[in-house]
């Protein structure tokens, strides 16, 4: 299928009956299409042949973008330079979220469509009825051939065209080739998963290489789910894959399958604020398709379908919990039918024949969850680890079930986590019936220290499939080697540092000041459209009170994620900040880091604080020295596009307060500076 409903070049165009374009347009929309649009089409077709006489080029109409789920109105190629036009019939007035709309169509193009990212690329926000604007060409920071939206009505729409390809030197330029030019974009999650929700399939949002390896490792777990339905069975799955390259979309995009065939499936994570905004970015997108489609759909309706298939894993387990018989007797489970009806299809399992487990190596092992659910809850002796427990959940199927864990690989473990060592355990000994599937990188030192082939054994139920791997990154499409340089900072290895850095400065920026104000101040300059940005810090940063910044003080993530500027709760408002805790999962096109005192650089290596008693302490115990190193390395990681970094000056007053000091900050900011960071 073509990514546009209509193509052609200029002088095919005007030479194109109307009614015949409008008929081409109408056949590729595939329901039935609004009355508004329809005169819009007619309105677009009949300005575009009144103005575009005497040029040369191609002409698009709705040509998919689809990374944003959405389509541009019309695209021209003209000399060479591509102008995205978004037409809003009869608007007497421009919108800041239609300018928005119109400029991320020209970003998205510039960083994922292969044949424009060294084009010019210009927006045009045409409301037909609007007042004149005068039109200034201004290119974006660090886009230098993208520019800031142009504002045209009907009348200035020619203006508008000429004020962009007059004196631009012509370029040659197939058309056709450009519109079917590979198309490779990097979604956020919450983009991902609200196209995924609104029916695009995952190769369509993802990078070319990416979204092959997501779409084979969807369908095999797919194929593992059919054949578990067909031969009542059931099956454990483990997924893995390189940091960043999509566990979680794949966790999703199953949920998403299923819940389409209406078959239940849910997927679950222990990360809330990653399941927070997504499913309220979800129902939000929902409402908004269905009120662009004509029909009322309450908010309150969106959450509750949305509910269905993403959940919170605790609450998944504690309505696990409420069906035990207590107290627990001798190490035995057991369904206390006083407490539920028994349903002859399901028995007393979870409604859910599969269950997805995001971050399934992070499931509490027995002795944490014993103790956790003996503090909490008044559940006294429990028996098993978390993971065992879930898969237990599922095996009261007297039919068929298939749980996937989405495994990550060579990340330090909390106290209390359990790795992927248990629920490997607990298919051994505890469910041996049940299939199991790997990948063959499973077997890797990263995964339970390198022991799967031991803790397997001979279980003649196990499958390798390669399937199961996902080796393709999609994180970073501006610094692919982020992380590594990341790595290298916080290991000292300023040499490393310097080299690596220098690989990817010119497309992703890494500021670097001592003042809040600067920092503030280059987050609204730098981003366009509507790119997320927003301030983080560690949750052990309790010496940024002076700065009206208090991380006891917890903003709402939703909002904050979510919301515009216009609001105080948002993160553009650059007032509430986010920690390693509220954002791990999650990102942003541009962040400011505020490092605090808890984390200085000395030559004898990180000195790491803990504010306690209006003091800072020195932190000792490695393993909290490793969970605070890797606080850091969440909050270096979390701009898709961008950072500024903003050490600040310390309290140098006499006396000074000590809590402040100057040599708290200053060695980190020298540090920085010279892995060669620039300074605004």
């Amino acid at each position: 299928m073509e990514r546009f409903y209509y193509g052609k070049s200029i002088t095919e165009f005007l030479g194109e009956p109307s009614d015949s374009i409008f008929g081409a347009l109408s056949q590729a929309e595939s329901f039935d299409t609004a009355r508004d649009q329809k005169n819009t089409w007619n309105e677009e077709i009949g300005l575009l042949k009144s103005i575009l006489k005497g040029y040369e080029g191609h002409v698009f109409f709705e040509y998919s973008i689809p990374r944003l789920g959405k389509r541009v109105d019309v695209v021209l190629l003209i000399k060479g330079v591509v102008l995205c036009l978004e037409f809003k019939a009869g608007a007497e007035r421009f919108e800041s979220a239609d300018r928005e709309q119109v400029w991320d169509y020209a970003l998205d193009l510039k960083n994922f469509h292969e044949p424009s990212r060294d084009l010019y690329i210009a927006p045009i926000l045409v409301a037909t009825d609007a007042p004149d604007e005068p039109f200034e060409l201004k290119t974006c920071n660090y886009d230098e051939k993208v520019y800031a939206p142009l504002l045209a009505n009907g009348a200035t729409l020619s203006a508008a065209i000429s004020t962009v390809v007059d004196g631009v030197t012509a370029l040659t330029l197939d058309g056709m080739e450009w519109a079917r030019g590979r198309y490779s974009p990097t979604p956020t999650i919450i983009q991902a998963a609200s196209a995924l929700y609104a029916n695009h399939n995952v190769d369509d949002i993802t990078r070319c290489d990416a979204g092959e390896n997501l779409k084979k490792t969807t369908d095999y777990i797919l194929n593992v789910i059919e054949h578990a339905k067909a031969n009542r069975e059931k099956s454990l799955c483990f997924v893995t894959g390189v940091p960043g390259a999509g566990k979680t979309l794949v966790g999703l995009n199953v949920a998403m399958k299923q819940f389409e065939k209406k078959e239940p499936a849910v997927y679950l994570s222990g990360n809330k604020p990653l399941v927070d905004v997504l499913s309220e970015a979800l129902a939000r997108d929902k409402v908004r398709q269905e009120k662009e489609a004509g029909k009322t759909y309450t908010l309150t309706t969106a959450r509750r379908e949305v509910k269905s298939f993403i959940q919170i894993i605790h609450h998944y387990r504690d309505n696990a919990l409420a069906k035990l018989k207590m107290p627990i007797v001798n190490g035995k489970l057991e369904i206390d039918p006083a407490k539920l009806k028994k349903h002859v299809d399901d028995g007393y399992s979870e409604v859910e024949h599969v269950a997805i487990f995001d971050e399934a190596q992070r499931l509490w092992d027995q002795p944490h969850l014993s103790a956790w659910l003996a503090r909490k809850k008044g559940v006294q002796n429990f028996p098993m680890s978390e993971s065992e427990f879930l898969i237990w959940s599922l095996n009261l199927r007297p039919d068929w079930a298939v749980v996937v864990c989405l495994v990550g690989g060579g990340q330090e473990i909390n106290s209390g986590e359990a790795g992927i060592a248990e629920p490997i355990r607990a298919a051994n000994e505890a469910f041996s019936d049940w299939n199991v599937f790997i990948s063959p990188q499973l077997t890797a030192k990263e995964y339970a220290e390198g022991n799967v082939n031991v803790l397997l054994g001979k279980n003649p139920k196990v499958t390798k499939n390669t399937s199961l791997h996902l080796a393709t990154s999609m994180r970073s499409f501006r610094a692919e080697n982020l992380s590594s340089f990341v790595g290298q900072l916080l290991d000292r290895d300023a040499s490393a540092a310097r080299s690596t850095y220098t690989e990817f400065c010119a497309n992703y920026p890494i500021m670097l000041t001592r003042n809040l104000a600067k920092a503030k101040e280059w987050l609204r300059n730098v981003s366009g459209g509507s790119e997320r940005y927003g301030m983080v810090c560690s949750s052990q940063a309790f010496r940024l009170r002076p700065f009206a910044i208090d991380v006891r003080a917890k903003p709402n993530i939703v909002d904050w994620f979510l919301d515009d500027i216009t609001d105080i709760r948002s993160s553009l408002f650059l007032e509430d900040v986010a920690t390693e805790f509220d954002i791990q999962g999650l990102e942003l096109d541009w962040t400011c880091l505020i490092w605090d005192g808890d984390f200085q650089y000395a030559e004898g290596g990180w000195i790491q604080k803990d504010f306690s008693g209006g003091k800072w302490k020195n932190i000792n115990a490695p393993e909290r020295r490793a969970f605070q190193v890797n606080a850091y390395r969440v909050l270096l990681t979390r701009a898709r596009k961008g950072m500024v970094i903003c050490v600040p000056e310390g309290d140098r007053g006499h006396p000074p307060d000590d809590t402040r000091r100057p040599e708290f900050y200053d060695g980190t900011y020298e540090y920085l500076k010279s892995l060669g960071l620039n300074e605004l």
